[in-house]
């Protein structure tokens, strides 16, 4: 019964509403209720701030929902690890990725999912800090972000390469004939960009800084998709890492043109809750990316050809 009582009130505390929480749950909503008032009975405290409507939790409460998310995430680790016993790995993987970082996820997860084709896997587009939210809270086995700025605490990393950054602009505009361009430069020309809460644009942001200027991008979204299409489609430019092109590839019209002064790179890698023993799914994916020469790839393996090693600058 614990259980079921744990699973409601995690329903409960993420929805912020009883029938919601219920219908999340596939219970009716007295039921739900009378299980969270029974955990508040055996456990001697009040878990939900009583009221017409759901208010939050207690301190009590936000205390009994952090150790519920632990003990149904170790159960859910111990359920996967014994079905790996028996018949080898199985279960859902939750996976939370910075935008910036998407295009490496097929390189993770296609070989993951030959050696274990009985996973499936759900890939979220994700902050860095809500990344850290989810892991914290047991919503995501693992992410794929930056490793050293802003780094995420409490997390064990796999490195698997480091990001290096282009402008993205027309092939026929005023950098046609440019083999590389220092930011100064790139902040001067009409400019899309991620929006100011993905830690990608706050890396731009400073480097920006650094060179005395502050750009003014005329749009702003969370896409790397939609910064592309801008570009492809409009007349603006965009600062991308350079890891774009190996999944969209580089269309006619356009240059990707390699950054400097300063030349910036930054690392990006796999991060799991610090926990023993680690769950099995997201040690099962750490290993299998510990195989992969992914720098090589995105170095080497572009449409467009290779871009400039970082010593080449």
């Amino acid at each position: 019964m614990i259980i079921r009582q744990l699973t409601y009130l995690i329903a409960l505390a993420r929805e912020k509403h009883f029938g919601r929480a219920a219908t999340a749950c596939n219970v009716s909503q007295p039921t739900l209720s009378a299980a969270i008032r029974q955990l508040e009975a055996d456990l001697g405290v009040p878990i939900v701030e009583r009221g017409q409507r759901f208010k939050g939790l207690t301190a009590e409460g936000l205390r009994v929902l952090e150790w519920g998310q632990r003990i149904l995430a170790d159960l859910e680790a111990l359920t996967q690890d014994l079905e790996e016993m028996r018949e080898g790995l199985t279960g859902h993987l939750r996976f939370g990725v910075i935008p910036s970082a998407l295009p490496a996820v097929s390189l993770v997860t296609a070989p993951f999912c030959a050696s274990h084709p009985r996973v499936s896997i759900t890939v979220r587009s994700m902050s860095s800090i809500e990344i850290q939210r989810g892991l914290d809270a047991f919503e995501l086995d693992i992410g794929m972000s930056y490793l050293d700025n802003e780094p995420l605490i409490n997390v064990r990393a796999l490195p698997l390469y480091w990001e290096r950054y282009v402008l993205l602009t027309s092939a026929t505009g005023p950098f046609a004939g440019y083999k590389t361009l220092t930011w100064a430069e790139a902040a001067g020309v009409p400019l899309c960009m991620l929006t100011p809460d993905m830690q990608n644009r706050r890396i731009l942001n400073g480097v920006f800084r650094s060179v005395n200027r502050a750009p003014q991008p005329a749009i702003e979204t969370n896409s790397m998709l939609l910064l592309f299409a801008h570009v492809r489609d409009g007349p603006w430019s965009s600062v991308m890492p350079h890891t774009v092109m190996h999944t969209i590839g580089l269309p006619e019209g356009l240059r990707a043109i390699p950054l400097t002064e300063p030349v910036t790179t930054h690392e990006i890698g796999l991060v799991i809750a610090d926990r023993d023993p680690a769950p099995p799914l997201a040690r099962a994916l750490m290993a299998v990316a510990a195989g992969q020469t992914i720098q090589l790839r995105f170095d080497h393996d572009l449409g467009a050809g290779p871009l400039p090693s970082v010593d080449s600058f």
